[in-house]
């Protein structure tokens, strides 16, 4: 059942006001807004709780992953139901996506029994060595202290309140406070109870996680400016991110922000490939473009081609893809306006031309396409700005050389993707060193809308995709976020962690 209430170290909480959701439906619930005071509270119990949950084994550790992830199947039926109100995503979807996050959390418990990600090291004593004796040194990864986690607004389940930011900070041994999404509380406050109930069940220290909902700008700085506050894990727009990464840097002792800050996701699609397969290339992107009314932070929204007939042809067959795909529900009221107000700005370009037009209204998306040339997009930095919804644009180039000017040209992005044939392989040489520069994942003749959560994912990339280029949020390299290397020298057994004495 819903409460409206927050969860600060296993107590649920009112608030003084309330805030309603905004369901697709008219089954609206009052949530408690969330206040600087909550936070501290929260904060503060996660920094009284890291001493212990520190200290805990990685096997209860990863009971308790997995505990969470039994809880939250219990209520998967319930968390659908809710979710797909908040949000408009379709059942198969948000049971897909509840399997995501029960998966990794699966996934960091088994990471953490193999003890792999401890990265440890051992320098033995060496006292007879000349000139100078060795002392005995060990090296292992540490928990850095409570993390912060915000709630994303286009995954409810697997990037936010127990998604991969709270997984893998948990499973390193850290306490986390979330700030839930105001798009989906109902959905954050059902998960949120499967968390209060393995923390019961596996007798974890109450304050080693926190849910407050809701709240102004205020709630949010006073989380990453808390003095216990070790990190912070962000998925969202480049705005919203990069003022809390400027907080976070401004802070009298910085903290590391990882954020996920989305990015256009450009696809280049070399001249054997378009000659054998165009078309299809143009109606699988269509596809991709539109899957999830396109509120994917890998969504493909860049088709870079070579001028010519079998551009025409890919542009043709999207185009037919597109026309007949129908308008679908986006997250929130604001998510739609944005894209509306994204696709204007495309729009209203003198160097872009409109292929498929649509109307948007309320909370509804239609696809959009427009084509450019490659020396129009070069020289406008607003075309290379994402637009979170389905819309594509192509990029027509004049050659080989302006397609590998135009791929020296992006900032970060979070994939990258080549569309080639064996007939490509100079120019794909010649691309992928500097692709390599620019994205965190580079793919080859697929499609970047599906991130397998694994040991080898890399979900960022560099600045503005995400604001630490050597991290990922998925996939269990997530965990190094949240550790820090210690040194132990001459250290007695009796005072070493444990892990550190197996070595």
């Amino acid at each position: 059942m819903i409460t409206g209430k927050h969860l600060i170290a296993g107590e649920w909480l009112n608030g003084e006001t309330t805030f309603a959701s905004e369901p697709v439906s008219e089954n609206a619930h009052n949530f408690a807004v969330g206040t600087p005071a909550l936070v501290d509270r929260a904060c503060t119990a996660a920094q009284d709780a890291f001493a212990k949950y520190a200290v805990t084994s990685r096997d209860e550790r990863a009971i308790f992953l997995e505990t969470i992830a039994d809880e939250i199947d219990k209520r998967g039926d319930e968390i659908t139901i809710i979710g797909s109100d908040e949000t408009g995503l379709p059942e198969a979807r948000l049971t897909g996506e509840r399997g995501r996050t029960t998966g990794q959390l699966r996934l960091f418990a088994d990471h953490i029994r193999k003890g792999d990600y401890l990265d440890r090291r051992h320098d033995k004593a060496l006292p007879d060595r000349s000139p100078l004796p060795r002392p005995d040194l060990r090296m292992m990864q540490r928990p850095i202290g409570p993390v912060a986690v915000f709630g994303a607004s286009n995954f409810p389940l697997a990037f936010s309140t127990a998604g991969g930011d709270t997984t893998s900070a948990l499973a390193a041994g850290c306490p986390v406070v979330v700030k839930g999404h105001s798009a989906h509380p109902g959905t954050a406050e059902l998960v949120a109870q499967a968390i209060d109930a393995a923390i019961k069940d596996c007798k974890m220290p109450a304050g080693v996680f926190s849910l407050v909902q809701g709240g102004d700008r205020s709630v949010g700085q006073a989380l990453v400016r808390h003095p216990a506050i070790r990190a912070v894990g962000f998925t969202g727009s480049l705005g919203g991110g990069r003022a809390l990464f400027d907080e976070c840097a401004q802070r009298s002792e910085p903290i590391p922000f990882f954020g996920e800050l989305g990015s256009v996701n450009p696809m280049f699609l070399l001249p054997a490939a378009m000659s054998a397969r165009a078309a299809d290339i143009g109606t699988d992107w269509a596809g991709s473009l539109t899957m999830g009314a396109g509120q994917f932070c890998t969504n493909p929204g860049i088709a870079v081609v070579i001028d010519g007939k079998d551009a025409d042809a890919f542009i043709a067959a999207t185009k037919t893809t597109l026309t007949d795909s129908a308008p679908q529900t986006m997250l929130t009221e604001g998510i739609a306006k944005a894209y509306r107000d994204g696709q204007a700005r495309v729009a209203k370009s003198d160097t872009v031309d409109e292929v498929v037009a649509s109307s948007c209204d309320g909370r509804n998306a239609a696809p959009y396409l427009y084509e450019t040339s490659g020396e129009a997009w070069m020289a406008d930095a607003g075309l290379a700005e994402e637009v979170f919804g389905p819309l594509g644009l192509v990029v027509r180039v004049k050659g080989e050389d302006e397609m590998i000017a135009l791929a020296q040209s992006l900032h970060g992005q979070l994939t990258v993707t080549l569309h080639l044939d064996d007939g490509d392989r100079d120019l794909g040489q010649r691309l992928m060193p500097i692709v390599e520069q620019k994205a965190g994942r580079i793919l080859a003749n697929g499609f970047p809308t599906g991130v397998e959560v694994s040991d080898t994912m890399v979900h960022g990339g560099p600045y503005p995709a995400s604001t630490n280029f050597g991290a990922t949020s998925v996939g269990t390299m997530a965990i190094r976020r949240f550790l820090r290397p210690v040194c132990y020298q001459n250290i007695p057994d009796s005072l070493l962690p444990d892990d550190c004495k197996m070595i």
